[in-house]
């Protein structure tokens, strides 16, 4: 029997199928990251925007394929996380433009709404580069389009179309020469290949199995403290957060072990390091367990009903109070980063907010939205730090009412210098333009380990290896972390050089960072060598040269 059109009832279902479909694989997806460094991070953050999608299509109560594609646009907008997310609710965006007007979709109509979602996606990209999601998605829908021209009936359709996909997703290695030296396609179309299956296994025919992560979004299970009236309406009282310093942990079966005993569960990062937070009336058990995977750090429990009687008192007390507004200032700071030591140097320098973020944990186009909202200046610049989190800082900003310049630092050392120079006392073009000069006269370095075996630039690498990186790129690698980074820091140090910064992290030990500043001030003794305890996960060191 023929399907000729898909109705409100069974694009909701395509949807959720869709986010359970990439939940489940995203640890594969990660593990396609070009470089085998602890950051791969694309399967989780199209799983958290898809997430986010389907939580804003629940919400939004919506019945017809117009409606639904609308909130999942907005969702998948406001939920955006790295690049990879960002493409995503942009691909999202242009498929809800694509199909205004339309009770129903026919197999045309599914087509041109597949490639304006294609395109909407290119222009949301400075610089397109083929042989990443943009190619799948773009060749994908040509081949929808074509294809229904003859083919009326909407599974023969998308099952043509599904199988073409991964097609042009085995050519990306030959496409992106990067890609091929590490031997893997992009993740972020492999990525969209789990979407298009979950949204094919449900036109086959095939039930949905809800996961655990995107059935709690479904339910709406979790209660915000602002929100209740009576303290017995918080139903798991205590929120609870903490990083597990692991060695080869199933996250999976934490994950689903957590949810258990409590809800608004989010558990992110990897085997090695992964981040908690929930809310449970049993965090003593939580903490326990977690024990048992590995080191606990960054523990914080609060009380929620406590929180929420000391909010109803003070509610009552100043009820009659008029709220004071802060002053308007001119220029207003936003940066990103991970590691208190981090933090604490953004803020001497003048920022107002601190997002925490970076590899693994990249904030969405929601949280900077509400950073932005926080500062009250004319003027707003935003840090990213890091390349996987400036298309969600440009899509905030374009989305603000106020006035937000997006400084594209890539990296912890780029913001820092960038910061160095702002003059509140500039205009935002005078104080643009020096920042964006200033960073391309930085020098990163970053020492971190290996999560698998590959070959990458003729150097063979095995998983566990220490890897030192030059802006990015694989410099050196050894089985010592600071012979590692003595080398690293010697290639990069030229005889122009006057500044080395070295940020440690939360695995090295004082003694560690004692005797490797000795040894760069014994080669480097006319630079100003500064160290600082960073606190950063995954990286043992974070080095800048200037």
């Amino acid at each position: 029997m023929e399907l000729l059109s898909i109705d409100g009832e069974l694009l909701t279902r395509m949807i959720v199928s869709a986010a359970n479909s990439l939940e489940s694989n995203k640890i594969a997806v990660n593990s396609l990251n070009v470089f085998p460094v602890p950051d791969g991070d694309t399967g989780t953050n199209m799983s958290m925007t898809m997430s986010a999608a389907v939580k804003e299509m629940k919400s939004a109560n919506a019945s017809t394929p117009e409606d639904i594609a609308e909130a999942v646009a907005n969702g998948s907008l406001m939920g955006a996380r790295g690049n990879s997310g960002v493409i995503l609710s942009q691909l999202f965006r242009g498929f809800a433009k694509g199909i205004k007007e339309n009770k129903e979709l026919n197999c045309k109509n599914l087509a041109l709404a597949l490639k304006e979602g294609a395109n909407t996606a290119y222009k949301a990209v400075m610089k397109p580069t083929e042989g990443t999601i943009l190619t799948v998605a773009r060749e994908t829908a040509d081949k929808a389009i074509e294809l229904s021209k003859n083919i009326q009936d909407v599974p023969t359709l998308m099952n043509q179309v599904f199988d073409y996909a991964n097609v042009v997703l085995d050519k990306t290695p030959d496409m992106l020469p990067v890609l091929k030296k590490a031997g893997v396609v992009d993740a972020g179309g492999k990525g969209l290949i789990y979407i298009y299956k979950g949204m094919v296994d449900v036109i086959n025919g095939k039930e949905v199995e809800y996961s655990e992560t995107v059935d709690e979004l479904i339910q709406d299970k979790g209660v915000s403290v602002g929100h209740t009236s009576e303290e017995t309406d918080i139903k798991y009282g205590y929120c609870t957060e903490f990083i597990v310093k692991s060695k080869d942990a199933d996250i999976d079966k934490f994950r689903d072990y957590l949810s258990t005993i409590g809800d608004s569960l989010i558990v992110v990062g990897s085997s090695d390091i992964i981040k908690v937070h929930f809310h449970t009336n049993e965090p003593g058990v939580a903490l326990t367990s977690a024990l048992e995977l590995g080191e606990l750090v960054k523990v914080k429990v609060d009380n929620m009903r406590e929180q929420h009687r000391t909010l109803l008192n003070e509610k009552e007390m100043h009820m009659e109070e008029p709220a004071v507004e802060e002053e308007e200032k001119q220029a207003g700071l936003i940066t990103v980063a991970m590691g208190e030591g981090i933090r604490d140097v953004f803020m001497d320098l003048g920022a107002d907010e601190v997002i925490e973020g970076g590899q693994t944990m990249n904030p969405s186009t929601e949280d900077i939205l509400h950073a932005i909202k926080k500062v009250n200046a004319s003027d707003i610049y935003i840090l990213p730090n890091n390349g996987n989190i400036l298309l969600a800082a440009k899509q905030a900003a374009s989305m603000s009412e106020k006035n937000v310049i997006v400084i594209p630092t890539k990296s912890i050392p780029q913001g820092i210098a960038a910061l160095t120079v702002f003059n509140p006392d500039s205009s935002s073009d005078e104080n643009e333009e020096i920042m964006v000069s200033t960073i391309n006269y930085v020098k990163t370095g970053q020492v971190t380990y290996a999560v698998r075996n590959t070959t990458y630039d003729d150097k063979e690498i095995n998983e566990g290896d220490i890897l030192g990186l030059v802006d990015g790129k694989i410099n050196n690698t050894g089985k010592d972390i600071n012979d590692v980074t003595e080398s690293l820091i010697m290639d990069m140090v030229s005889e122009d050089d006057e500044l080395i910064t070295i940020f440690y992290g939360n695995d090295i030990e004082k003694e560690d960072v004692d005797k490797l500043l000795e040894n760069v001030h014994e080669k480097f003794p006319d630079c100003d060598i500064q160290s600082h305890n960073g606190g950063q996960p995954l990286y043992y060191y974070i080095i800048s040269v200037e």
